[in-house]
């Protein structure tokens, strides 16, 4: 029998704090307009001190997992695609497991910059279609104001903060993620790189002079790769759906710069108004900008069940990829004031569970004398 993953859940998060184009131009040799013109960002969310990359995962997961209807024990594996990971290792994917109570789950993180959610989406979804998995968390998240260089209006202006995770689940009805590509050029992996910080060059008081430790950008380079494999990415996952592209409801690319969708809109010959587009009010938010823009999409009613839509993303590595969702299972609607107060005391329990186990560990290292 055929398995087919579909997406059942979908939630976000990003943090309260907006950083606009004029606040930028108090910070750095800038201006609103400037900003505007060449990237078609307003403003950006930037995480508070108390927020990460796994606080943030585990906020749009709950969401997620809420609006499935499922609870964490459910899950059978959490994928956290990211370009800001919590550590280098633990992975963020496992501190997100944890903070669930998702026990019964796998977690592990995935590295291909802003294409992870696709990369992972197509992971998740290849898990689940042979049958070792029922249920996946795939996520996207990221705190790249972390990462970025203030002093530089090259960078500094792109990125935001924020979340974004799918619930995808087994079904034998078509559907749900249908094709996917993914692609990638090493050659280029200078163009859009954190240089410093692992083990080519590891930490040291010269790093941290030299700037190693910030995202470094060619920007005219990342710009004409990015113009051309959207549309080629687009192209190629419809030929493998076997879907005609004039046949596509929506497509959701990566937020990156509004140039760069527009130029993909005109190569492809279709409508602007056909993409979903919030680069404006989020920035480049990474892994986390194509399941931002897809939950906003739901919420405003651009993304119906039925609908046939592409979601086509780049980045650094150089990697590329493309997914073809026949939105086919929608979810459950919000669920009623019971449930979310029985998810609630899950948290609790996982908080709980969380501590009784590293007071175990505690213990038996007390104990044993091996």
């Amino acid at each position: 029998m055929t398995r087919y993953a579909h997406i059942v859940g979908w939630g976000m998060s990003v943090p309260r704090r907006v950083l606009t184009n004029g606040d930028l131009a108090q910070m750095v040799d800038t201006s609103e307009d400037w900003i505007l013109s060449r990237t078609g960002i307003r403003e950006r969310h930037i995480a508070e001190p108390d927020q990460t990359t796994a606080s943030l995962a585990t906020d749009a997961a709950r969401q997620a997992l809420l609006l499935a209807g499922l609870t964490p024990l459910q899950i059978d594996l959490i994928i956290v695609a990211t370009s800001s990971p919590e550590h280098i290792f633990p992975a963020t994917a496992c501190l997100v497991q944890d903070r669930l109570g998702a026990t019964h789950a796998g977690a592990f993180d995935l590295s291909a910059a802003c294409t992870g959610f696709i990369y992972a989406l197509a992971v998740a979804t290849q898990m689940i279609a042979t049958g070792g998995y029922e249920r996946a968390l795939v996520i996207g998240a990221e705190t790249l104001s972390r990462i970025v260089n203030w002093q530089d209006r090259a960078t500094c202006v792109l990125f935001g903060d924020g979340a974004g995770a799918f619930v995808l689940q087994a079904s034998a009805q078509e559907g749900g993620l249908l094709a996917h590509t993914m692609h990638s050029d090493g050659s280029g992996g200078d163009l859009l790189s954190l240089p410093a910080g692992g083990s080519r060059f590891p930490t040291s008081k010269e790093t941290v002079e030299k700037g190693l430790h910030y995202v470094s950008m060619n920007g005219p380079e990342v710009y004409r790769f990015a113009t051309r494999v959207m549309v080629s990415a687009t192209r190629e996952v419809t030929r493998k759906a076997g879907i005609r592209l004039r046949d596509i409801d929506r497509i959701v690319p990566h937020q990156a710069n509004l140039r760069i969708i527009e130029m993909a809109a005109k190569s492809l010959g279709l409508p602007l108004e056909r993409f979903v587009v919030n680069v404006d009010r989020y920035g480049n938010t990474s892994t986390a900008s194509i399941p931002i823009a897809v939950c906003e999409a739901v919420e405003a009613g651009k993304i119906k069940p039925g609908n046939r839509i592409v979601l086509v993303g780049f980045g650094a590595g150089l990697t590329w990829g493309s997914a073809m969702i026949e939105w086919v299972i929608a979810g459950q609607g919000r669920q009623a004031a019971w449930w979310r107060s029985g998810f609630f005391l899950l948290r609790i329990l996982a908080r709980m569970r969380s501590w009784l186990l590293q007071a175990q560990r505690r213990v038996e290292s007390f104990f044993w004398r091996g």
